[in-house]
C-alpha cells in the first residue's frame, strides 16, 4: 500500500454507494433520502459537540481527531441504516 496507513480501509465501504446509479429516483426513495439525511446531520449536530466539550475536559489532543473522525463515520451509519429502514417500511404493500 502506498501510505501503509489501514485506516484508509474504511474509504471502501463507499463503493456500497455505488449501487444507487442504477435506482430511478421517485418521489418516495427522494422523500426517504431526505428524512435519512435529516436523522444524519441531527446526530451529527449533537454527538460532536460532545466528544469536543469532552475532550476539552480531559485534554487529550487526539480526542478532537477522534470526535471529527466518529462523528463522520457515525453520521454514515445513521444515514445508511436509515435510509434502509425507509426503503423497507416503503416497500410493503398494505392491503
Amino acid at each position: 500500500m502506498v501510505t501503509d496507513n489501514p485506516g484508509f480501509y474504511g474509504f471502501y465501504g463507499f463503493f456500497g454507494f455505488i449501487s444507487f446509479f442504477r435506482i430511478i429516483p421517485d418521489e418516495m426513495f427522494v422523500q426517504n433520502v431526505n428524512k435519512a439525511a435529516k436523522n444524519a446531520f441531527f446526530a451529527g449536530l449533537f454527538i460532536y459537540p460532545v466528544i469536543i466539550v469532552a475532550g476539552a475536559f480531559t485534554s487529550i489532543p487526539e480526542m478532537f481527531a477522534f470526535g471529527f473522525a466518529a462523528n463522520f463515520a457515525i453520521q454514515l451509519l445513521i444515514f445508511s441504516i436509515s435510509l434502509a429502514i425507509y426503503e423497507k417500511k416503503g416497500s410493503v404493500i398494505y392491503k
